[in-house]
């Protein structure tokens, strides 16, 4: 077997919506044994993976895996379920898994796996290929190519609990706590997208302008002063006492002697506690003497420069979790010990106690494995015990002073019995202190009766409180404590995420985002933009970089200032690692044209189109997709595209197509061009109503109408904004406002004159792009004594296209520079101009009038300096930025004496093309 490609999916992708790990791999002669080919193959491999059993794989049930075991299915699908299970038992539930064969490619195949943790899970990628391969006969157990998926996570294919073990170490440093998780999950439930931070717990809920941001229970609306309080446990138990509310007696104090001397004035039993505590460190209760108070003391000082000392409050020691002012869980907390059996050690009990697969290290399993330490070891001395005493049957041995979980102690849901005035006094007491989540620690003896009748009151406030006693209790009912932090954070009807406009398409896609992102400026929102030129808000480019991939979307919506997300979306990134985003309000294609065919396992339109139309398919329930009625790729992507369709034609009514015809009858939306002066109208049909919005003439871009894919992105403009409720003169406003200058579209038609000569810079790359330029040309032409032109197309496009490149320029200009550089993407240096050239003499350019010349600069100096007076001057180039300020920059030189030479020494010779061409 042989790993030929892998893909890391954030987003939707052409495979799922759904995130996952993609491995293409080459059965070779394997294609030819399915599983009941291979002799003892199930068996073996469900005795190494019995999880394997529950897997329902196609028939949805358990055992269907097995089932296609034993009927025979490929290799590829069985790495696909190993590699699931493999994360499922390293504690990471994923589910989904699809394999698939790759057209026309016997014995390839293309597995994809659901993750949560990306390392994780290329490790059980590895690790299930290498377990596979192991099973086999010896002579098909290489596998090649494993690098590509990072290191494997055992030395011994087969030794699961290893593989277990290495992803464990892979997902710990990543894993989610049960509050984060808990409240992660509850946002998507709701829907609500979910984005990581950072390597820790700080997650952003919703996008844009309408995100909030959470830390483990810390959330945005959390009080800083509220936080500050709370950590101050002297300055809390005073706010709470001055409300009234049941708070014991105590003081702070610096100095040992200080501590003595206010327990005996407090009298005994006291607690003595650090100030700035936390989970219950540094924590000493039932403290009858003196030296027991000076040791406390000591323990709470190493935690905190000053220390509380308090009347201890007598009664069962109880978690009540606020969450909005009000309570929505109750927990009573047991601290860690042990039952004797007459047999064990209490070292050996607190083992088995710690073999509970819900304990683990930290906060990241529900329950706390118990430590022994130097508090528990005091506390035990103090009955006279140490660990290796043997406690009797039925002996209750207390192992710690507190009953907190992240000391080993368990939990008992009371949410239930709580008498109402106990509620009252929480919410009351959330409400002085003015947390929004808030734990109350809460003394009584009897949580059903009101605590001023048992005794008993508030001993702390928290900030940050942990779910993890209310989400899985020891006992008792389990409460989904989660739920109303989302809630309160996104009340029912309020929008978590801001608009997301997805612009895709072979060309146009520069220059319609810019378009929409002017009108929707003008209509007053902040506009979050990506473009091939950059990321931008509003019309400030604030990073300089092609940013039409998932990264640059993902930090457009990062982003709490921006209200609406205008997203250039190539095919590239889709390919590389799906969308940035889980769905759009917007997702437009433009058109389809060969364009990158022969890259990435595209070779035809109809699977580019297919790439292009993940948009379209990832366009919300409730949104719209807007598609070209004049280009037949868009016509097939329809089939696939979600929400409502709103199609948008340079065809007006007389002309246009019996589908589209059929689609505004049926009151569906529409924008069109109708034929007329300046340029025609641009009309949107809607609900069976017509509206006129503008003459195309009276968009710059367009030169007065003559620029028709201008007048086309236009249109595509038009629908995608009305289509948000976008007011029409706004729209209007707003492609009035749009030219075609460098300032607003760099490199999209770009006009400048000067030295008695236009130049239009223009970022045609492809035939269909130069065809389109070649019509504006065709308008201007008669204005013109010669139209010269500088053309390049980048390397790695395929022989055919780079021929049509070449022979489109033949046909639309008087004279052709070809250059290259720094396009030539892994051809020798001169192919790409070679074959332009081959392209150009084919379609009649007479020989001396095509140059070629490497390098770009180069290239566009002589270009400009081949210009004269009434000539108009066409370039195209790669590098924008440099080449608009070359154009600006340029001088032309004195003219020549009739007579005198004006041959260009860089030029190729008219002999060497012909002999490039009859070759």
């Amino acid at each position: 077997m042989r790993v030929l490609e892998r893909s890391i999916y954030r987003g939707p992708h052409l495979y799922s919506a759904s995130p996952m790990i993609r491995i293409q791999l080459d059965l070779g002669t394997l294609e030819q044994w399915p599983t009941d080919r291979l002799p003892y193959f199930a068996e073996r491999l469900l005795a190494l993976l019995p999880g394997l059993a529950d897997h329902g794989c196609s028939y949805k049930q358990p055992g269907g895996f097995v089932r296609r075991l034993q009927d025979g299915t490929w290799l590829g699908h069985v790495i696909e379920h190993v590699a699931l299970e493999l994360q499922i038992r390293a504690g990471s539930p994923v589910t989904r898994g699809k394999t698939r064969s790759v057209k026309d490619r016997p014995g390839v195949y293309n597995i994809l796996y659901t993750y949560r943790e990306e390392d994780a899970a290329l490790a059980a990628g590895a690790g299930a290929l290498r377990l596979v391969a192991s099973l086999l006969p010896q002579e098909f157990r290489a596998v090649e190519g494993l690098e590509m998926l990072g290191v494997a996570p055992s030395d011994d294919p087969q030794n699961v609990a290893a593989i277990i073990a290495a992803l464990e170490q892979l997902l710990r440093p990543r894993a989610l706590g049960p509050t984060t998780r808990a409240l992660v999950d509850a946002a998507e439930r709701r829907g609500i997208p979910v984005m990581r931070l950072n390597q820790q717990s700080l997650i952003q809920f919703g996008t844009g302008s309408r995100q909030k941001r959470i830390r483990a229970s810390i959330t945005g609306e959390t009080s800083q002063i509220a936080v500050d309080v709370a950590g101050d446990k002297n300055l809390t138990k005073q706010l709470l006492a001055e409300a009234g509310l049941p708070v014991p007696r105590g003081t702070v104090v610096r100095e040992e002697e200080d501590c003595v001397r206010e327990a005996r004035r407090l009298r005994w039993p006291v607690v003595v506690k650090p100030l700035d505590g936390n989970h219950g460190r540094g924590v000493t209760t039932d403290l009858f003497d003196e030296e027991a108070v000076r040791t406390a003391f000591r323990l709470a000082a190493q935690h905190s420069r000053r220390v509380i000392v308090e009347q201890q409050v007598r009664g069962n020691d109880h978690r009540i979790l606020v969450v909005a002012g009000k309570v929505v869980a109750v927990a009573e907390r047991m601290p860690a010990q042990v039952v004797g059996d007459g047999f064990h050690a209490i070292r050996q009990l607190i083992d088995f106690l710690n073999q509970d697969p819900r304990r683990g290290t930290g906060h990241a399993n529900m329950l706390t494995r118990i430590q022994v330490d130097e508090a528990m070891l005091a506390l035990l001395a103090k009955t006279g015990t140490s660990p290796a005493t043997v406690p009797m049957a039925g002996e209750i041995v207390r192992l710690r002073h507190t009953a907190n979980l992240s000391t080993g102690g368990t939990a008992v849901d009371r949410t239930d019995v709580i008498h109402p005035y106990n509620v009252s006094v929480a919410e009351q007491a959330a409400a002085v202190v003015g947390l929004d989540v808030c734990g109350i620690d809460f003394l009584s003896p009897d949580i059903t009766r009101p605590v001023r009748e048992t005794g008993g009151g508030i001993v702390e406030v928290n900030a940050a409180p942990g779910f993890r006693m209310h989400l899985d209790p020891s006992s008792g009912k389990p409460r989904d404590v989660a739920r109303p932090v989302i809630d309160a954070l996104f009340p029912r009807g309020r929008r978590s995420r801001i608009p997301i406009f997805a612009i895709t398409g072979t060309n146009g896609k520069s220059t319609t985002v810019r378009m929409v992102s002017r009108i929707l400026c003008q209509d007053g929102r902040n506009v979050g933009m990506t473009t091939t030129n950059g990321i931008y808000f509003n019309d400030h480019l604030m990073t300089e970089a092609d940013a039409s991939g998932p990264k640059s979307a993902r930090m457009v919506l990062r982003n709490p200032s921006v209200d609406v997300a205008v997203l250039e979306t190539a095919r590239g990134g889709i390919l590389r690692e799906g969308l940035g985003f889980p769905a759009a309000d917007i997702g437009a294609v433009l058109n389809v044209t060969a364009d990158h065919l022969g890259l990435r396992g595209i070779d035809t339109v109809e699977q580019l189109a297919t790439v292009k139309s993940v948009v379209v398919e990832s366009v919300a329930r409730r949104g719209h997709s807007i598609l070209n009625a004049d280009d037949p790729m868009c016509l097939r992507i329809a089939r696939h595209a979600r929400g409502t369709i709103v199609w948008f034609s340079l065809e007006g009514e007389a002309t246009m197509s019996p589908m589209l015809r059929a689609h505004i009858a049926g009151r569906g939306m529409a924008v069109l061009r109708e034929p007329g002066r300046d340029g025609g109208m641009i009309v949107l049909h809607r609900d069976g109503e017509r509206s006129e919005v503008m003459h195309a003439a009276e968009i710059p871009a367009t030169l007065g109408g003559i620029a028709e894919f201008n007048i086309a992105n236009a249109l595509a403009a038009v629908a995608m904004c009305a289509a948000q409720k976008v007011a029409l003169d706004v729209i209007a406003d707003g492609l009035r406002a749009f030219s075609s200058s460098f300032a607003d579209s760099p490199g999209r038609l770009n006009v400048h004159d000067a030295h008695g000569i236009r130049f239009i810079l223009d970022y045609a790359h492809n035939p269909a792009g130069l065809a389109a330029l070649g019509q504006v040309i065709d308008s201007l032409r008669g204005d013109y004594k010669r139209v010269l032109g500088m053309v390049s197309i980048p390397g790695d496009r395929r022989d055919e296209d780079i021929l049509e490149m070449g022979r489109l320029a033949g046909v639309i200009f008087d004279e052709i520079m070809f250059r290259e550089a720094p396009d030539g993407r892994g051809r020798p240096r001169g192919e790409t101009n070679g074959l332009m050239s081959q392209g150009a003499m084919l379609a009649g350019m007479p020989a001396d009038r095509v140059r070629r010349i490497l390098e770009e600069e180069e290239a566009v100096e002589t270009t400009l300096r081949m210009g004269e007076p009434g000539d108009l001057i066409v370039v195209m180039p790669s590098a924008i930025d440099k080449v608009w300020q070359q154009i600006l920059d340029f001088r032309p030189e004195p003219r020549r004496e009739a007579g005198t030479s004006t041959a260009i020494s860089q030029s190729t010779r008219p002999g060497e093309l012909e002999a490039l061409l009859d070759g």
